[in-house]
């Protein structure tokens, strides 16, 4: 059943109340798929591990940056510009070699998302983004799968489970995606770099009740936690029986996201452009994320730039960039309504494409 290092290894699971050989047996047998390994996937892959979940995969397509270091800390210097899901595994066996680790370097998408999810017993939701999190609830529901919910912001997070034995899903709780324009991104405002730990370490917990049948399983409930005053709340939600999931759809159409901006440009294709004496480059980040690293340009935060435009009158092509593309693209708005004949361009992806396009880490 075990080997003589594993029985060491889970040496305090294998004498506590509740779990014992058999609670770890049924923890080494289930399978559980964690998308992200980002801020919230590092201390839920971590645990996992340690536990003994039999295995593991791990749905990620983004690489190790500098700016990761601060919270995601499954990651070293020596791992920037290598890909997540790679340097995971790797660091993962060596805190628990008795383990299957499966890693999958893509993007979750309705193509992909059923035939990955049929593989485990458990989904853990690590994403940023709602498109995902739509996603994630939709192939839960189809495949009938519990999926462990976490999300962060500032210095609150939220942790949940989903569709746990057909209970109330994601939906039930938020049926209608914020507009766009009111999401925010922790590239963007900043995030606490403990909080993730906090959240993913709930997320991890669910995980393992969940897999012992042991405890009160997070269905039906949001918990709320304050990290700066430790507040916590329940929030209790029922499951909408009206509500029918029957396929898979297009979750950017859906929460507002167009594929490509009409202004988009790519890095590649910004990089053909700078020689032109006719471009200005506009850096719409705070002066804080300026000093950090820029590309270039002229700096006008965005709560700056109306009371600017006249700066911009020189120039017949304008792009703008901020570190993800979000806030950009507002100002490309701004900017298109004062110069409506101008050539007008948003810097697809931000910074964080460009450093990624140009291996710049």
């Amino acid at each position: 059943m075990f080997s003589t290092a594993e029985k060491k290894h889970y040496q305090r699971h294998l004498i506590l109340d509740k779990i014992g050989i058999l609670g770890q047996q049924k923890i080494k047998n289930t399978k559980v798929l964690v998308i992200g390994a980002g801020g919230l996937g590092c201390p839920i892959l971590q645990y996992l591990t340690a536990a003994g979940i039999g295995t593991i995969g791990i749905v990620d397509n983004d690489h190790v940056t500098q700016s990761n270091l601060q919270r995601q800390v499954l990651f070293s210097y020596d791992d920037i510009g290598k890909p997540k899901v790679a340097c995971a595994k790797e660091r993962l066996l060596k805190l628990n070699p008795h383990i299957t680790i499966e890693t999958y370097m893509c993007f979750l998408t309705s193509e992909n998302a059923l035939d990955l999810f049929r593989q485990y017993d458990i989904i853990v939701d690590g994403s940023d983004n709602f498109q995902t999190r739509y996603l994630s609830n939709d192939a839960a529901v189809l495949t009938k799968k519990p999926l462990v919910f976490g999300a962060i912001f500032k210095f609150e997070g939220q942790v949940s489970v989903f569709n746990y034995k057909n209970g109330p899903t994601y939906r039930c709780l938020f049926p209608i995606p914020p507009s766009p324009s009111s999401i925010p991104n922790c590239s963007d405002i900043g995030v606490l770099g403990v909080l993730p730990g906090i959240i993913g370490c709930y997320q991890a917990n669910e995980v393992l009740k969940i897999a012992c049948n042991i405890g009160e399983v997070l269905s039906g409930q949001l918990l709320s936690i304050n990290s700066l005053n430790l507040q916590q709340n329940r929030l209790k939600f029922t499951k909408n029986k009206t509500l029918q999931i029957e396929k898979l759809i297009d979750y950017e159409a859906f929460c507002g996201l167009p594929k490509k901006h009409k202004t988009d440009i790519s890095p590649e294709e910004l990089k053909q452009l700078i020689s032109n004496k006719n471009l200005c480059l506009v850096d719409v980040r705070k002066t804080m994320e300026r000093e950090h690293f820029h590309i270039g340009g002229i700096h006008i935060p965005l709560h700056e730039l109306h009371q600017r435009i006249l700066e911009l009158t020189d120039k017949e092509t304008l792009v703008f960039y901020c570190q993800v593309g979000q806030r950009s693209r507002f100002a490309t708005d701004i900017a298109k309504e004062k110069y409506p004949q101008k050539n007008i361009q948003n810097l697809a992806g931000g910074i964080d494409a460009w450093r990624s396009a140009f291996n710049l880490y």
